[in-house]
């Protein structure tokens, strides 16, 4: 990744997601590799220990893209929580495994299937369960 953040990711996240990338389908393959790319490198944390201000699964974000300056508010939910989710985001989408581990106020650039790039800034962690004590979610 050319323009990106050091991530945080909680512990429990960090399994769920490397079990998600081992079983990922020819169709996510792309996304899969960038995402692994971004556990190994990312700071693994204990759930209880994960800062207010980080994107974590399950968390309710507002973030801007600035290629066309447009501003969302979206959950980041695991991809068979999808159609239960109304504001849903997956992390298996390439914008979706972007915005995992990063903190209010980072920008990012993640690269598209299509060989564009997106470049993302998150504003506000809205909801994380993490906050809220809810460490297993």
């Amino acid at each position: 990744m050319s323009s990106r953040p050091k991530i945080i990711i909680n512990r429990l996240d960090a399994e769920r997601l490397q079990r998600l990338i081992d079983q990922a389908s020819e169709k996510d393959h792309f996304v899969a590799d960038c995402l692994e790319e971004e556990l190994e490198r990312g700071e693994v944390i204990n759930p209880e220990d994960m800062p207010p201000d980080v994107v974590s699964m399950n968390s309710q974000v507002q973030f801007t893209d600035l290629a066309r300056n447009r501003q969302m508010t979206r959950t980041l939910v695991y991809p068979h929580a999808l159609a239960d989710t109304e504001d849903g985001i997956s992390v298996m989408a390439p914008i979706g495994a972007g915005l995992i581990g990063l903190r209010v106020g980072d920008e990012a650039e993640w690269p598209l299937p299509n060989g564009e790039v997106a470049r993302l800034r998150i504003d506000a962690v809205l909801w994380q369960p993490e906050r809220e004590g809810q460490l297993h979610r």
